[in-house]
């Protein structure tokens, strides 16, 4: 491996550590447990247009926008458009249960994947992972809750 190539991935490894530090599912975490994570992450580059998961997949992983937009979706009927430092996916991670709603790349992207098991075992030994997912889900719901009273 040449000196080239090694700073490179050296690069990428940082810059995974500052998105994760980024998110709000993170940011009380510390850089080292970060960089154990940042270690494991699958990178997965999707065109425009392409599907990430579909609503009934089964889901477990989650995952993080490095660059490019996602829309979260079900049929016709979006419920957002994700950018860089957002992540989803989240729900089916915990639950392993099937996706709810469809994923779709509005943009070119490249996506950070976390899968289930490494997760889990983050949240075993920190605790303020699981407290970032909580409150990440809790702001989630309030504002979907939001949303539903103010269509109706």
């Amino acid at each position: 491996m040449s000196v080239t190539n090694h700073k490179e991935q050296r690069l990428l490894l940082i810059e995974k550590v500052l998105l994760l530090k980024s998110l709000s599912l993170f940011e009380e975490t510390p850089e080292t447990v970060l960089a154990e994570l940042a270690e494991i992450l699958e990178e997965e580059e999707f065109e425009k247009g392409k599907t990430v998961f579909l609503s009934g997949d089964e889901g477990n992983c989650m995952y993080i926008i490095f660059k490019g937009e996602v829309k979260i979706h079900k049929g016709e009927h979006t419920f957002a458009i994700l950018r860089e430092n957002d992540f989803f996916g989240e729900l089916s991670m915990l639950d392993t249960e099937t996706r709810s709603a469809s994923a779709t790349a509005q943009t070119e992207s490249l996506l950070l994947k976390i899968d289930q098991e490494p997760f889990y075992e983050l949240m075993e030994s920190r605790i303020e992972v699981a407290k970032g997912i909580i409150k990440t889900l809790c702001k989630r719901l309030k504002a979907m809750n939001e949303k539903s009273v103010q269509s109706k």
